[in-house]
This record gives C-alpha cells, structure tokens and sequence, in this order.
C-alpha cells in the first residue's frame, strides 16, 4: 500500500497547489506539519502555474492500494 502526504496551499489567485511527499513518517505531527508549510510559504521558493503559494490549505495523508491483474 503505497502512502503520500500532500501539503495543500492557497495561490495568490485563489487557486489550489500541493506538494506530495511519498512515504511520509508515521504518525504524522499535525503542528510539526503547519510549521513545515509556514516555512514553505516564507521562503517564496515554491510556485505553480496557478501563481505563487500564499497560504496554508491543510494537509492529508492518502493511502493507494492498487492490484494488478494479468489479461491474457
């Protein structure tokens, strides 16, 4: 079972961007988190084609469970 974090942020023009990590350390530290995007948004570094990231949305851990099967 594969697991991301995705780190959701408000653009400037009111748009959503994320950030996904793979496999996140569990359990996930919500106020270790907010911190961590705080720091995000301060840096300026990050942007999309949406426009730069200007606040925290909120964070989500997602879990994928994915089955393959063979056709013949």
């Amino acid at each position: 079972m594969a697991k991301t974090l995705e780190l959701q942020f408000v653009t400037d023009t009111g748009k959503a961007a994320k950030i996904v990590l793979d496999n996140p350390k569990e359990p996930i530290d919500e106020i270790l988190v907010k911190q961590k995007m705080q720091q995000i948004l301060a840096s300026g570094v990050f942007f999309s084609i949406s426009g730069n990231y200007a606040s925290v949305k909120g964070a989500r851990l997602v879990e994928r469970n994915v089955t393959d099967h063979q056709i013949s």
